[in-house]
């Protein structure tokens, strides 16, 4: 039992690490190929133009090898009876798909704008309430609500909850989405969110009759599969996930969290995307507010500090770092809950 807590996650960051790097030999190329070039926005940074025409929908790579070596070294759970991970596999899947339509709109129209707001409001709001039910179905979510540190739960109802989730898991998916508006920035701050879920779910396993083992494959796989795809996306960045990565991506870290029945703690764990998600609504309302007035240079945050100066690099060195901390706090919450 123990080598498998230790070794079978460690092999199936492995093995979608070293299939992100082949897979971007190919998918790369075959997205130049098919002109599937990112558009920028005309009121994004005048500086950012240059990267005009750099394949997006990169996150296919990473997509594709997380799912491949998590369903290899979790099969021995599936013929157990353990299929959480496929719950939060398939969730990730919808939102994924959701932004690759999002994206082919863009590149064969040649614009920013995909599908309208309104659309994917919708849609995600639908996948979300599915994907809530199945997990309380299934037993995978209690309809309580833990508090990280306190070691406590408060019971809520289960309406109450299931209207709290899926906005929680809305919101969390379009900050992942904002996130990703600089070279490596959303797969370099998600990677140690993964390693956090991969670590917790390993602890927790050893005292749990649970499936949390199996379920902990399936960040240790994205986990794998977003250092590979960093090698392509740190800076100067040689492809984008695009909108098809950043919402599986979203949808990963929060379907993580309600799978492990935790959802409080992306506070602290998503607390970059929660900056980037704020500084946009503290631009906004204050713009009203003022009639034309800003907080901020730019937002998201992001662009606030390359205007002031930062480069690409910093930004993503301090956003991680800040992640890395948080991520260890909030190991220390959560580390004695079984």
């Amino acid at each position: 039992m123990k080598f498998q807590m230790i070794c079978l996650p460690l092999l199936c960051a492995l093995g979608s690490f070293i299939l992100t790097l082949l897979l971007g030999r190919m998918i790369i190329p075959a997205l130049r190929a098919l002109k599937a070039g990112q558009s920028i926005r005309e009121i994004g940074p005048s500086w950012h133009k240059s990267k005009d025409g750099t394949p997006t929908m990169g996150g296919i790579m990473f997509i594709l090898s997380a799912a491949a070596a998590m369903i290899l070294c979790g099969w021995g759970g599936m013929m157990s009876g353990s299929y959480e991970h496929l719950f939060v596999l398939a969730f990730s899947l919808i939102f994924g798909g959701i932004g690759f339509i999002d994206d082919y709109v863009k590149v064969k129209k040649h614009r920013n704008l995909g599908l309208t707001a309104l659309q994917k409001l919708a849609l995600q709001l639908a996948a979300a309430a599915l994907y809530l039910l199945l997990l309380r179905w299934s037993g995978s979510l209690s309809g309580t609500l833990y508090i990280p540190f306190w070691n406590i739960t408060v019971s809520v109802p289960w309406w109450i909850y299931l209207v709290f989730a899926m906005f929680v898991i809305v919101g969390c998916v379009n900050a992942v989405n904002l996130t990703d508006g600089v070279d490596g920035l959303a797969s370099g701050v998600t990677i140690p969110v993964m390693a956090f879920f991969a670590v917790t779910a390993a602890v927790w396993s050893s005292s749990s009759e649970s499936g949390l083992m199996t379920l902990g494959l399936f960040p240790a796989a994205l986990f794998g599969g977003l250092a590979g795809f960093l090698v392509y996306n740190f800076h100067p960045a040689k492809v984008f996930m695009g909108d098809t990565g950043s919402l599986f991506l979203g949808a990963a870290v929060c379907g993580t969290a309600f799978a492990m029945d935790m959802p409080l703690i992306l506070i602290l764990i998503g607390i970059v995307y929660i900056m980037e998600t704020v500084s946009v609504m503290m631009q906004v309302a204050y713009f009203k507010l003022t009639h034309g007035k800003r907080i901020f240079k730019m937002t998201p945050i992001h662009h606030h500090f390359e205007m002031l100066g930062w480069s690409e690099i910093k930004i993503f060195t301090v956003a991680v770092c800040v992640t890395l901390f948080c991520c260890a706090v909030a190991f220390l919450g959560v580390v004695n809950r079984y």
